[in-house]
C-alpha cells in the first residue's frame, strides 16, 4: 500500500466515523482498524488527528460544494437556480445517515481549537455563500446572506428530523424573497 491509497483509506474510514460518530467520539486507533492502514502508515501520512479532521473536512467541503454547484449549473435564471439549492438541499437531507452540516458539527466539537480546522469551516461557509450570492443574480448581496440563514436554519432542523420538509419549507420563504427583490443589498 502506497501513501495515496493509505491517505485515501484513512480518509474513507475518518469520513464516515467523523460523520456518524463524532470527531472527538472516534479516536486514531479506531480509524486505523476501519482503514486497515498500519500504524507507522497512518501517522507518516496524517502525523496528527487535527491534520486528518482538516483533510477530511477539505475533501468533503469540495465534494459537497461542487455537487450543489453542479444542481445549480443549469438554471435558466435566479428563481430557478435558488429553487435548484432547496431542491438539492431535499434530496440531502433525505440521504440515509444524513447527519446535518459536518462543518458546524466540527465547529460544534471543537470550537475555536485546531485553527486549520476553524479555517475549513470558515471558507466553506464563505463558498456557500458566494454560490448563494451567484445564485441569487448580480447585485442581491443581502439576499445572499438571507438566502445563507435558511440554507443554514434548514439544515440544521433536518438534522433534528431528517427529511426534505425542512428544505421545502425553507424553499417556500426563498421564493417569497426572491419576489420581494432580496431586501437589503
Amino acid at each position: 500500500m502506497d501513501d495515496e491509497e493509505a491517505r485515501t483509506r484513512l480518509l474513507d474510514a475518518a469520513e464516515a466515523l467523523f460523520y456518524a460518530e463524532g470527531i472527538q467520539a472516534v479516536g486514531m486507533d479506531r480509524i486505523r482498524t476501519e482503514s486497515g492502514v498500519p500504524l507507522k502508515r497512518l501517522y507518516k501520512v496524517f502525523p496528527a488527528k487535527e491534520a486528518l479532521v482538516t483533510a477530511y473536512l477539505d475533501r468533503r467541503d469540495r465534494r459537497w460544494t461542487a455537487s450543489l454547484r453542479g444542481a445549480v449549473s443549469g438554471a435558466a435564471d435566479p428563481v430557478e437556480a435558488v429553487g435548484a439549492v432547496f431542491e438539492w438541499l431535499a434530496r440531502w437531507f433525505s440521504e440515509p445517515g444524513f447527519r446535518g452540516c459536518a462543518f458546524l458539527n466540527a465547529y460544534g466539537e471543537l470550537g475555536t481549537g485546531p485553527a486549520a480546522v476553524l479555517d475549513v469551516v470558515r471558507r466553506h461557509k464563505t463558498e456557500l455563500r458566494e454560490l448563494l450570492a451567484d445564485a441569487a443574480g448580480p447585485g442581491r448581496d443581502g439576499l445572499a446572506d438571507q438566502l445563507l440563514i435558511l440554507v443554514e436554519g434548514a439544515t440544521v432542523v433536518a438534522a433534528l428530523d431528517p427529511g426534505p420538509d425542512p428544505a421545502r419549507r425553507a424553499a417556500a420563504v426563498a421564493a417569497t424573497l426572491m419576489r420581494a427583490g432580496g431586501g437589503p443589498g
